[in-house]
């Protein structure tokens, strides 16, 4: 294989390689999306990755590589509406967790 159509062929399985990873966001999106609910999505392993993906946009902008830039930026983005999710999610639990407290009748005092 020649050097160019070797470019071309890790030119190829790099924009793969960026699309697999990109779509994967996009069930657990939509399933947010639809159902308002994370469940046990974890709110630190969403928190590291999107900071490990923000590096990702940066070092493609460093590398001039807009393939790493327009991939990882679109998965950013999606982690960023799960996270939107979760962290609403997590806003509700409290206020109802409150309103429970309050709500619950007190024993009479002795």
């Amino acid at each position: 294989m020649t050097g160019f159509a070797s470019q071309h062929l890790a030119t190829a399985i790099g924009l793969l390689a960026a699309f697999c990873t990109t779509v994967s966001y996009v069930p657990q999106v939509k399933k947010c999306w639809q159902t308002g609910r994370t469940g046990d999505l974890s709110l630190k392993m969403f928190s590291i990755l999107s900071a490990g993906i923000a590096l990702w946009v940066v070092y493609g902008l460093l590398q001039g590589d807009p393939v790493i830039v327009l991939a990882n930026g679109i998965s950013l983005a999606m982690l960023g509406i799960i996270m939107v999710f979760k962290l609403r999610e997590i806003a509700g639990d409290r206020a109802t967790a409150r309103a429970a407290a309050k709500a619950k009748p007190r024993a009479p005092a002795a």
